[in-house]
């Protein structure tokens, strides 16, 4: 038990910097990837074509292609471009970007679970589209939404793996090498 306590003890700063980089990443990623997933989800709920289209587009792209693939394109594909970012924001651009589109579909469908009738409600009490949406259809969508969210903001603590392979030393990555160095 004591060699464990000691093993524990010397590979804890090698753990907690990896701690350092998981955590940050998932909730800059998260937070930003929430933003990204209501614009995308009010496109897609929009009645104006392009806005729709152009929602759906990007919803099923980032959706049908794997996650390693979107990392590798914005840190490998890019510089091709004449874009060049460190890793931590390639990083962070692609677990938002991926967040974004997985979670759009939960907010669009969470606020059309809300009833009509909660619309008209509104209409009849006279708040306007802003009022109605702030003060009643999304505190409402909210609710629903909310354990699909909690399974997406655990999945990408899993997720923060993949960004390994573009040398961002996060918590798997620091696991790897505590192996390699005990076995």
């Amino acid at each position: 038990m004591e060699q464990l306590e000691l093993l524990i003890n010397s590979f804890w700063p090698m753990f907690k910097a990896g701690l350092l980089i998981s955590v940050p990443l998932m909730l800059v990623s998260f937070a930003i990837g929430l933003v990204l997933a209501f614009a995308l989800a009010l496109m897609r709920m929009s009645k104006i074509a392009p806005f729709k289209a152009v929602a759906w587009f990007v919803v099923w792209v980032i959706r049908g292609t794997p996650l390693l693939v979107q990392i590798y394109v914005i840190y490998f594909g890019l510089p091709s471009v004449g874009l060049v970012l460190d890793p931590i924001p390639s990083a962070i651009l692609a677990l938002t970007i991926s967040q974004g589109a997985y979670n759009s579909e939960v907010i669009r469908a969470a606020l059309g679970s809300i009833p009509k009738g909660q619309f008209e409600a509104c209409r009849a009490l006279g708040l306007n589209k802003l009022q109605t949406m702030r003060k009643v259809i999304i505190p409402q969508a909210a609710l629903v939404a909310v354990p699909s969210l909690g399974n997406s903001f655990i999945s990408l603590l899993k997720d923060t793996s993949l960004v390994s392979t573009i040398t961002v030393a996060e918590i798997m990555m620091t696991a790897k090498s505590i192996i390699a160095i005990k076995f």
